[in-house]
């Protein structure tokens, strides 16, 4: 039996987007490959509202985020966490031998604008990376505010993690001054896993120039530099099929409305958050929490193992806690091309079954 997914990635994906995955292949150093790449291109500008470049990766978004840091640091990177996954860009950038240091706070707790001030004031750190949206607890970090403390530091690289968040709210890249925005195609986009795609700033291609051991694979100069100098191509062989669904799958999403699409995804953080504070606790701050995956508290001391079989058995699947927070919280996404309807039909299961476990 299939089993639906609420869990933050892979997410469901729909048949018919399933289906252009197995779309024959084209030479991809054809003119169809770069026309295939610079409407993909084209598309996500719109979706991170952004005139600057974009790139793309054969990897997970956590191939973008050891390009990025690797990339654009060449003084002093600033790792700001809130989780498990602001935690791996510190190890990401440690085992690049890229130098840093790690910010974190307290899990369930946001990366304040006061803080990174803090930091930047220092005058050591030439980039910044900060989680859009942890997964891990539920966060949604504050960019808006944080936003205005970049105005003040324009020669720092900013690096976001928007990889669970992007499409599925609005993160207007260029009015943030963010300089390298990630996402993957699993996640909010709705897609299989396997690829990333990131912005790409005209500061951050200038930073990258002065650094001199970028990599290879993930050197995004290197990318953007074969984007410029062959007219949309991919300097090694890039996954076509995902290139195929993602194109499609863009097409989909401006049909729906980019307007449209994050007022859903917000609905259906509200019947979560909503069941969720009459049957256990929000993990996360109540003024940070993820518009596409909520962190629940496991007040009841339920067994979220036993939870989830029965789900299962049912054709669905949550996700329990992550890491350190496994059994403590469990998770429910609510991303991509999940409906409302779709999350009544599983809260009312988890109804069910805790009535009888």
């Amino acid at each position: 039996m299939h089993k639906k997914l609420f869990i933050p990635g892979p997410v469901e994906v729909r048949p018919d987007v399933l289906a252009k995955m197995a779309t024959p292949m084209i030479g991809h150093r054809s003119k169809d490959a770069s026309e295939l790449q610079r409407k993909i291109s084209d598309k996500m500008r719109k979706l991170f509202y952004t005139d600057e470049a974009i790139l793309l990766s054969t990897s997970s978004g956590t191939g973008l985020m050891e390009g990025a840091v690797r990339s654009c640091t060449l003084k002093r990177a600033a790792i700001f966490s809130i989780g498990a996954f602001g935690n791996r860009w510190f190890e990401i950038a440690e085992s690049n031998n890229v130098p840093a240091d790690l910010f974190p706070v307290e899990w369930g707790t946001a990366t304040t604008p006061a803080l990174v001030n803090e930091v930047l004031a220092t005058g050591k750190y030439d980039l910044i990376t900060i989680t859009h949206n942890e997964t891990s607890t539920g966060l949604m970090n504050p960019v808006e505010d944080i936003a205005e403390v970049m105005k003040k530091y324009p020669d720092v690289v900013y690096c976001l993690d928007a990889v669970s968040s992007a499409g599925g709210t609005k993160i207007e890249v260029d009015k943030l001054g963010v300089d390298i925005c990630i996402t993957s195609t699993q996640k909010a986009l709705g897609l299989p896993p396997g690829m990333a795609i990131c912005s790409f700033s005209q500061k951050a291609i200038d930073k990258a120039g002065r650094v001199l051991h970028r990599g290879s694979y993930l050197d995004l100069l290197s990318i953007y530099d074969y984007i410029i100098k062959k007219d949309y191509q991919y300097p090694s062989t890039p996954s076509l099929s995902h290139m195929f669904a993602l194109d499609y799958q863009l097409d989909r999403i401006m049909e729906e409305g980019l307007d449209n699409r994050f007022e859903r995804h917000m609905e259906m953080a509200e019947q979560v958050r909503s069941w969720a504070r009459e049957h256990f606790a929000l993990f996360a701050e109540e003024r940070y929490l993820s518009n596409t995956l909520t962190t629940i508290s496991n007040t009841r001391g339920i067994d979220v193992g036993a939870l989830n079989k029965e789900l299962g058995a049912r054709g669905y699947q949550i996700s329990n806690g992550y890491g350190k927070m496994k059994d403590k919280t469990f998770r429910i996404a609510h991303m991509a091309d999940c409906t409302l309807d779709e999350i009544k039909d599983l809260l009312g299961n988890i109804d069910d079954i805790l009535g009888i476990l």
